[in-house]
């Protein structure tokens, strides 16, 4: 797998990621913590495409 398709498979699994936490904030009775979790993961794919990103400039 190339740089660059590792980075688009990244960027839409951060998608999906957040996707994922829009409908949990609009559904009623999603614990927080789920919330704060898949926030989490969103946090951490970004920063794995920004810093593959940046090793590739």
């Amino acid at each position: 797998m190339s740089l660059s398709s590792h980075i688009e498979e990244l960027k839409k699994k951060h998608q999906t990621l957040s996707d994922r936490v829009e409908a949990a904030l609009r559904a009623p009775g999603t614990p927080d913590t789920e919330i704060a979790e898949l926030k989490k993961q969103k946090l951490r794919l970004k920063d794995e495409i920004e810093r593959l990103t940046a090793d590739v400039s």
